[in-house]
């Protein structure tokens, strides 16, 4: 099927027609140039140069070009994107990976610069905004108040109540007390209360507040208070379960040791499990904490603190073999489950 000519813009030579079978040329028309090189063949036969492009085409050589073309652009467009994000400059930053001696020398010269606090310091820290010097005055018509126990070869803790203040009748009774709950509600032994006829308790800002007793718990030796003024910045302190405690594991005892304090003291879990009986068959406590922090008459019913900050326990005893009122190595604490029992609290 012969194909309609297509003609090129671009200047082609046209083809000779090609001869008649006679051998005779045919005249060209008047006026036209056969060297006209714009004159369109004639012959319907002879392939267009358009067609001859699209052949070429279709054989691969220009398309093969062209995407030659493509991939330098393309290599062009990646490197001006590199070149934006920074490289070559960013792999001239890469540095291999520190050892272990690098590791060490980096560390010791931070420490050098900024030593980190003690384990001691943080828990003291922590602890101190809930602890609080519990005050019992004895009543105004019954005398100097009783103690709760006389020390003995093993007794309970007995509250700082020979220590005097100016204007303050002697016979007081002196201990600490933690806040568990920021509405005022303070732990503290019951021997350090018991019998009192007035209760002052005075907070870590140094503001005073009197307060009363809500609940007993006596085989414990628990007592909780309630304070009557509250300071605005009143902090309760993070109880901890001693179900993970090992002996062995730092603790610290944190009240007003013969009205002194707060004061701190560290040592260790002794023991776990331990019971305490008290002189002349009285009641005994089970089921304690046994410590070797310094704890003296005026710890009682103060917190016993973990490292992290957290209040294991209540102190309520010391072990006196010579009926002196000093610590000799060996301190009871009551489990802060049976203190959290005391106050209403769910157990952990």
């Amino acid at each position: 099927m012969a194909r309609n000519p297509l003609y090129s813009r671009s200047p082609q030579r046209p083809a000779k027609p090609a001869a008649k079978a006679t051998g005779a040329a045919e005249p060209s028309a008047p006026g036209l140039d056969a060297s006209n090189t714009d004159a369109p063949s004639t012959d319907a036969n002879a392939p267009s140069p358009l067609s001859s492009r699209v052949d070429v085409r279709r054989s691969g050589r220009p398309v093969a070009g062209w995407r030659r073309h493509q991939r330098l652009l393309a290599g062009i467009a990646l490197l001006a994107g590199l070149t934006a994000a920074g490289w070559p400059g960013w792999t001239a930053r890469v540095q291999p990976p520190l050892t272990f001696d690098q590791i060490d020398a980096a560390l010791r010269e931070s420490i050098a610069k900024q030593p980190l606090a003690s384990a001691g310091v943080a828990a003291y820290q922590a602890i101190l905004p809930s602890v609080v010097r519990v005050v019992g005055d004895p009543l105004a018509d019954s005398g100097p108040p009783t103690r709760a126990q006389r020390p003995g070869p093993a007794s309970k803790l007995p509250p700082d109540d020979d220590a005097t203040e100016p204007g303050r009748a002697e016979g007081r009774s002196v201990g600490s007390g933690v806040v568990i709950v920021d509405k005022g509600l303070i732990l503290t032994s019951l021997h350090v209360v018991e019998g009192a006829g007035r209760i002052r308790v005075t907070f870590a800002d140094g503001s005073e507040s009197e307060a009363h007793i809500v609940n007993r718990q006596p085989e414990n030796d628990l007592a909780v208070l309630q304070a009557h003024t509250l300071p605005d910045d009143l902090h309760a302190a993070t109880l901890r379960s001693t179900a993970g405690m090992a002996p062995g594991e730092a603790v610290m005892a944190v009240g007003f040791p013969f009205g002194i304090g707060p004061s701190a003291s560290v040592g260790v879990v002794s023991g776990l499990k331990r019971e305490f009986r008290a002189p002349e068959g009285q009641r005994s406590l089970s089921n304690l904490i046994q410590f070797d922090a310094a704890a003296n008459p005026g710890n009682s019913g103060g917190p016993l603190v973990t490292m992290d900050g957290h209040v294991v326990g209540i102190v309520a005893a010391i072990m006196n073999p010579n009926r002196q009122r000093t610590f000799i190595g060996i301190g009871f604490a009551v489990p802060i489950e049976n203190a959290a029992a005391a106050v209403g609290m769910p157990p952990f």
